[in-house]
């Protein structure tokens, strides 16, 4: 079942299984946020915006409506 980025709660790690190209930045996509990667949130700003990620061993800062457009799948 695949989530947006900002459905996970803080600690859950995830799969990338999608990214919508068009609206990540390249930046992003060359730290590692592509289909396949592992994913964990990290923290939460405080006002909701934005979240902080480790991807791949980088920790990364994106915002969320750019999370939002990136789909991952739960580990168990």
């Amino acid at each position: 079942m695949n989530i947006a980025l900002t459905e996970l709660k803080k600690g859950q790690k995830a799969t990338i299984t999608e990214v919508n190209i068009e609206e990540i930045p390249l930046k992003l996509l060359e730290m590692g946020c592509l289909p396949g990667n592992a994913v964990e949130l990290l923290q939460i700003a405080p006002l909701g915006d934005p979240y902080y990620f480790n991807i791949n061993d980088s920790h990364v800062a994106i915002r969320k409506e750019t999370a939002n457009e990136i789909q991952v799948t739960l580990e168990k």
